[in-house]
């Protein structure tokens, strides 16, 4: 989320040179061939403004970088010698994070997040700007043009305080601390987020983004900064004392509550949830808002299991009201596929344009999960347009995720313009489809010579399909073979207008979630490719991102690093048992239980119950937070539940059960007051006071109709469960050291046989479908 008090479309300042093509034409056309050779190879980094000469050895590691870049390289700013070559870099330029490079060539002297910038803050006693911020981030770029890029904003900045740039998503541990501070001094959230600290890292004043100059009644960046110097400059003991109240503050509000014992859970806390979702919901447009609207806002997945509980028809009316409408508006990307990050609108009409891999795994499984549910293939059909431009723009080479695209690209002026390569024009719909299908296009999706977003359409499908048809006098079949022409043909034309910035790093905990996606749709819709992708991308994470055991966070250009959280163990777990049930390999299942035995040793509160963020030999903060509630992702501790339930019922460990519980027992308080902060712990909830099922299929060696058992798992919606599929023989033996249910059953009379048990209880054996359907579906409504 970058959220600004103005949704400006358009960077204010020369934005021309954040994009690499044009970068390409504007700075290097025309220069000699040995002034190409040169940029970025010969200079050695002008002195930053205000600030004093690097260190010898800095310098030269500077200059040696620069070089090793090429001449080819293409820098990122607007501070350019006339060879193209950037006039100052700092200390990012070391730094391997996509959001930490895009502030390499700032005037600023910023360091990277660590001891030293703190260190040089006390020895000169000045206090520290720490801006947080990540690579796809729009008033972050806005904030870099029109101040962190200034000579002059750069020049006072550098005299006067000492300045750290943070990779939220490398760092979220930082994030949520000075996001916390932020809270607790009554500022709004939000990225770019700017704070004040003390060279003991305590912060006293913070805000997001900042203008370049005073404007409407909000004070610019430089009377800010002025302001802050001032103040800490005239009575330092003051700000301290200040610092010392909100960190503090923010210490105990993050390091949570600690559980005495486990306590029961009961349906009470589901009922209430669902009335609050209830009465929150808008009944017109789906979700909640009036204003901005975010896919997360609204617990699609907790509402379609509550009304599997209850048969409460309203809560999957308000579930699928809010699928529909996010489906048709313009957050979704009728071209391309996926969903942008959020609606600046009720109407889920404009977006804003950047794309984040979390928000697409997460809502891949909302729509699968509801198409399971209603059978309706529409939302299914939604599902699989994720996936598939998951599949197509965001993997890797090596089968990995990409982590997010940018919300700006440069339009044919080479001006930073949000959404530029997302909307449409009539001339341009025309030009692209010709004369039979740019009818059907137009009519189709909205699009009108006016527009809705400064003289240009974004794509929406609010008319229904049969009006439409009838209008061009066509059939609603005809018409949707026409707009599966028109959406290629549009893709097609799209790719070769200048896209927006990829941040190809890949994250451990977002990996982890599209795992989940990719395997859960390969199972529901017997569609082993992407059974595969998943498995390529965990092969790749569990490889890549693993040393000695333990994860780490980022993988980039070959190189893994950084401290893995909670949310990177959770998610990838959450990941690998989804895996393991989709495409039955006891390995998926046996990394599962060795991660999940490293998050129990080194995250766990186990006194007071959940886990922390960090590990316990983790670099030493304000505050060890004990996250809670769910944002844009999930928490990791309402991951981590259900992680906790489904691995009790596949080892038969008690103590699995015994954190579950005592995680429950933590964040009880939260469930009871606001358990609409914490929907996908109510997943886990709704799992543990579920009839949950173990089902366990059993495939003679010589093989079988699996499929035709498998059937009705893939058309039941039930969620509370766990699955083992084994084949006779050594592969049973393999699944039985680590589900010990599985040991004894076996194949009867050379046929698939399916054996449904609950509490390690089975019903008795059948290899007919009919009667594994019936068996399954025996609890519909739980209440």
């Amino acid at each position: 989320m970058s959220i600004s008090p103005s949704h400006t479309r358009r960077a204010e300042v020369g934005p021309w040179w954040r994009w690499p093509g044009l970068l390409l034409v504007v700075a290097l056309a025309g220069a000699a061939p040995d002034a190409r050779a040169a940029a970025g190879v010969e200079k050695v980094p002008s002195a930053l403004p205000g600030a004093p000469p690097f260190p010898a050895a800095v310098r030269a590691r500077l200059a040696q970088e620069l070089g090793a870049r090429g001449p080819g390289y293409l820098p990122r700013t607007r501070n350019l010698r006339p060879d193209g070559s950037p006039l100052y870099s700092n200390r990012l330029l070391f730094e391997t994070s996509p959001y930490l490079q895009q502030h390499a060539h700032n005037p600023v002297n910023w360091y990277a997040w660590g001891d030293e910038p703190f260190a040089e803050a006390k020895r000169l006693g000045r206090p520290v700007l720490l801006s947080i911020g990540y690579s796809t981030c729009h008033w972050c770029h806005v904030m870099e043009e029109e101040s962190f890029d200034s000579a002059e904003i750069a020049a006072y900045l550098n005299e006067h305080f000492i300045a750290v740039k943070v990779d939220r998503e490398a760092r979220p541990d930082v994030d949520a601390i000075y996001m916390a501070a932020v809270h607790a001094m009554n500022q709004s959230g939000g990225w770019p987020l700017n704070v004040w600290v003390t060279p003991d890292r305590k912060p006293f004043y913070g805000g997001t983004y900042f203008p370049p100059e005073d404007r409407g009644g909000r004070a610019g960046f430089p009377s800010v900064l002025r302001s802050i110097e001032a103040s800490y400059r005239r009575d330092p003991e003051r700000v301290e004392s200040l610092a010392d109240r909100i960190s503090a503050r923010i210490a105990v509000q993050l390091e949570g509550v600690r559980a005495d014992s486990s306590q029961a859970l009961d349906a009470g806390l589901l009922e209430a949830a669902a009335r609050i979702y209830a009465r929150v919901a808008d009944r017109r447009w789906g979700g909640v808002g009036q204003r901005t609207k975010f896919p997360s806002g609204l617990p699609v997945r907790f509402l379609l299991r509550y009304h599997r509980r209850t048969g409460d028809s309203d809560a999957l009316e308000v579930a699928s009201l809010a699928l529909e409408k996010m489906a048709a508006g313009g957050m979704r990307d009728h071209v391309g596929g996926g969903f942008h990050r959020y609606s600046t609108d009720p109407r889920w009409l404009i977006p804003h344009f950047e794309k984040m891999l979390y928000d697409n795994a997460l809502l891949a499984r909302a729509y699968l999960e509801a198409g399971q549910l209603t059978r309706r293939e529409d939302f299914t059909a939604v599902a699989r347009e994720i996936l598939r431009y998951v599949a197509r723009e965001m993997t890797s080479p090596e089968g990995g995720f990409y982590s997010a695209t940018d919300a700006d690209s440069p339009n044919p002026a080479g001006e930073a313009e949000e959404g530029w390569f997302f909307t449409w024009t009539p001339r341009e719909i025309e030009a692209a489809l010709g004369a039979e299908l740019a009818p059907v296009a137009i009519s189709y999706y909205g699009v009108t010579p006016g527009g809705n977003l400064e003289g240009r359409t974004v794509l929406h499908a609010w008319r229904d399909l049969g009006a439409v048809a009838d209008q061009l006098g066509t059939s609603p079949d005809e018409l949707a073979r026409s707009l599966r022409e028109v959406r290629e043909r549009l893709y097609r034309v799209r790719q070769r207008r200048p896209p927006p910035l990829r941040d190809e790093k890949i994250l451990a905990a977002w990996n982890g979630l599209m795992i989940s996606a990719f395997a859960q749709a390969s199972f529901v819709l017997a569609e082993p490719g992407y059974g595969r992708r998943a498995a390529r991308a965990a092969d790749l994470v569990l490889r890549k991102l693993r040393k000695d055991g333990r994860l780490l966070r980022v993988y980039l250009d070959g190189r893994a690093e950084g401290p893995a959280f909670l949310e990177d163990y959770a998610f990838l777990i959450a990941g690998l048992l989804d895996l393991y049930e989709a495409l039955p390999d006891p390995r998926w299942l046996r990394e599962a239980v060795a991660l999940q035995r490293v998050l129990d040793s080194h995250y766990a509160d186990a006194a007071g119950g959940g886990y922390f963020k960090t590990a316990d030999d983790h670099e030493r903060l304000l505050a060890r937070e004990k996250p809670s509630r769910d944002s844009a992702v999930p928490s990791g501790n309402s991951v981590a539940a259900l992680n906790l339930l489904r691995l009790a019922e596949f080892t038969g460990d008690a103590r699995h059960l015994e954190r579950a519980n005592l995680l429950f027992s933590a964040f009880r308080e939260t469930l009871s007051r606001s358990p609409n902060a914490v929907s996908e712990l109510l997943l886990a909830v709704d799992y543990q006071l579920d009839s949950s099922l173990e089902i366990v299929l059993v495939r003679p060696a010589d093989g079988g109709d699996l499929a035709g058992m498998l059937t009705p798992l893939r058309e039941t919606y039930l969620p509370n469960r766990i699955l083992a599929v084994v084949t006779e023989g050594e592969d049973l033996e393999a699944h039985a050291q680590l589900v010990p249910l599985v040991t004894g059953k076996r194949a009867r009379q050379g046929r698939v046989t399916a054996y449904v048990c609950e509490d390690r209880v089975c019903e008795l054996p059948t290899s007919d479908p009919e009667v594994f359907a019936k068996q399954i579906g025996k609890i519909t409504r739980l209440d």
